[in-house]
């Protein structure tokens, strides 16, 4: 039996790109109900996702555009979600 393993699909921005990052270092998760993104406020997965940034930038893209854009990303992000009522999240 020929098994295939699922692809992700492509990151087509770097928005994209760096949510994706942070969200697989921990530093950001999804409101369960609305999908918005929230930060989790955890210093140790944001240094991760900085680390992943500088490392592995996506293709054409300098580290410094890739951690630049990891920061916008993070400081466009609160940590409750706006759809929620305040404190329900």
């Amino acid at each position: 039996m020929l098994m295939t393993k699922e692809r992700r699909p492509e990151i087509r921005t770097l928005r994209g790109w760096a949510l994706n990052v942070l969200q697989e270092a921990g530093a950001i998760h999804e409101c369960e109900e609305h999908g918005w993104a929230k930060d989790r406020a955890d210093p140790h997965a944001r240094a991760r996702a900085i680390d992943r940034a500088r490392e592995v930038p996506p293709a054409g893209v300098s580290p410094d555009e890739a951690i630049a854009e990891m920061r916008d990303v993070l400081d466009s992000i609160g940590d409750n979600c706006p759809e929620c009522p305040a404190g329900d999240c």
